[in-house]
C-alpha cells in the first residue's frame, strides 16, 4: 500500500489540477520534491484524494508548493486536514525582534498587567483565608488533628530565635527616636516631652510595626521557602495523598505561631525601645530613670498599649497567610521559590503598612489618641 509518492497533471481552463498518489511520507517521497520545485505552470488545484499516507514532512511540502502557486488543496480527510493546519500554523515568519512598542502603550499595559495581577492576588488571598479558616474550623471540631509538636516547634522558630534581632532593631529605634527627638525639641526648651514622644510612638506605632516588617522578611519569607520546596519536591502532593491535610499540616501551624508571638514581640520590642531611648535621655538629658518611668506613667495612657495589642495579631496572621500562600503558589522549577518568597515579603509588609494605617484612622476616630 505504500507507493512511491507522485502526482499527474490536468490541463483546464484556470490552471493546472495536479493529482498526487501514493505515499507522501519520508520514506516513500523520493525525488518528489526536487519535480515539484522545476515545475513551471500555473497550478489551481492540489488533489490529494489518491494519497494513501501523509506525513509531516509531506504535508510542509504540499503546503509550500500551494502556497506558492495559489493554489488550493482539496482531497485531504479530516486528520490530514488537521495536519495540514497546523503545518501552515508553524509556517508563520518568527519576528528576530519584538515589535516596537510606544512608551506611553507600554506603560499603560504595565499599569494593567499590575492591576490584573493585583485583583488575582487579592482574590486568591481571600480564597486562602477561607481554606485557613476551615482548616482552623476542623481543628476545633477534632483537636486530635492540631499539630501540637509543629506548633511548638514554630513558636521558637518565630519567637524565641528572634528575640535578639527584634530586641537589637528596638533598641537602636529607641535610641534613634529619643535623640532626634530631643534635638528638636531644644530647640523650644521641651526636652522633656521626649518621654512623651518615645513612650507613646513607641507603644502606639513603631513597637508593634517595626516588629511586623522584621518577622515579615525573616518568618514570612522561611514560610514561602519552605512550602515552595516542598511543592517543587512533591512532599505536598504526598501529604494529599495519604490523606493529610497540608493545611492543617503546614499552613495553620505556622499562622497559629506569627498570631500568638506577634503581641509578645511587640510587647517586647516597645519595652526595649523603651529602655534604649530612656538610657539615651539619662546619659544625654541629664533624665535620671526615676522620673523617666514616672514621666511614662504619667503621659502614656493604657489605650496605647491596647492599640498596639489588638494590631499585633492582625499583623501576624497577614504576614503568616501571605507567606503561606506564595509558598503554595510555587510550581515549575527552582527560579519560582526565589521569585516567591520575595512576593511574599513585599506583601506582607505592604499589607501591613496598609493595614496600620487603617488602624491609625479608625482608632482616632473611636477616640483612642
Amino acid at each position: 500500500m505504500n507507493d512511491p509518492a507522485a502526482f499527474t497533471q490536468d490541463r483546464s481552463g484556470d490552471g493546472d489540477v495536479l493529482r498526487f498518489t501514493g505515499s507522501l511520507s519520508l520514506a516513500q517521497i523520493g525525488n518528489l520534491p526536487d519535480r515539484l520545485r522545476s515545475y513551471t505552470g500555473k497550478v489551481a488545484t492540489v488533489d490529494l484524494s489518491g494519497v494513501e499516507r501523509i506525513d509531516t514532512v509531506g504535508a510542509w511540502l504540499i503546503h509550500r508548493f500551494a502556497a506558492q502557486h495559489g493554489a488550493r488543496i482539496e482531497g485531504l480527510d479530516q486528520d490530514g486536514q488537521h495536519l495540514l493546519q497546523q503545518v501552515e500554523a508553524a509556517d508563520q515568519p518568527v519576528a528576530i525582534r519584538p515589535a516596537s512598542v510606544g512608551g506611553i502603550t507600554r506603560v499603560i499595559g504595565e499599569v494593567g498587567d499590575a492591576v490584573v495581577l493585583t485583583g488575582r492576588t487579592l482574590v486568591g488571598l481571600v480564597g486562602f483565608l477561607g481554606a485557613t479558616m476551615i482548616a482552623l474550623w476542623n481543628v476545633i471540631v477534632h483537636p486530635s488533628r492540631f499539630r501540637f509538636n509543629a506548633t511548638v516547634t514554630r513558636f521558637e522558630v518565630v519567637g524565641v530565635k528572634a528575640l535578639g534581632i527584634v530586641g537589637l532593631m528596638s533598641f537602636l529605634i529607641g535610641i534613634v527616636i529619643a535623640q532626634q527627638g530631643a534635638v528638636q525639641l531644644r530647640q523650644f526648651g521641651a526636652e522633656v516631652y521626649t518621654i512623651n514622644l518615645l513612650g507613646r510612638l513607641t507603644l502606639r506605632e513603631l513597637g508593634v510595626l517595626m516588629t511586623a516588617i522584621m518577622i515579615a522578611g525573616r518568618s514570612g519569607s522561611a514560610f514561602a521557602a519552605q512550602l515552595g520546596t516542598m511543592k517543587l519536591t512533591e512532599e505536598i502532593d504526598a501529604m494529599r495523598t495519604i490523606g493529610v491535610s497540608p493545611m492543617e499540616a503546614l499552613v495553620l501551624p505556622r499562622v497559629m505561631a506569627v498570631v500568638v508571638m506577634m503581641p509578645l514581640l511587640g510587647i517586647y520590642a516597645s519595652l526595649i525601645s523603651i529602655i534604649g531611648g530612656g538610657l539615651l535621655c539619662w546619659v544625654s538629658l541629664g533624665i535620671p530613670p526615676v522620673t523617666f518611668v514616672q514621666r511614662l506613667r504619667e503621659v502614656v495612657p493604657m489605650t496605647d498599649l491596647y492599640v498596639g495589642l489588638i494590631k499585633a495579631p492582625v499583623f501576624g496572621a497577614i504576614i503568616g497567610m501571605a507567606g503561606c500562600f506564595q509558598g503554595m503558589l510555587v510550581e515549575g522549577d527552582a527560579e519560582q521559590v526565589g521569585t516567591r518568597t520575595t512576593a511574599a515579603v513585599v506583601q506582607g509588609i505592604f499589607m501591613v503598612i496598609v493595614l496600620d494605617a487603617f488602624f491609625a484612622v479608625f482608632f482616632t476616630w473611636v477616640g483612642w489618641i
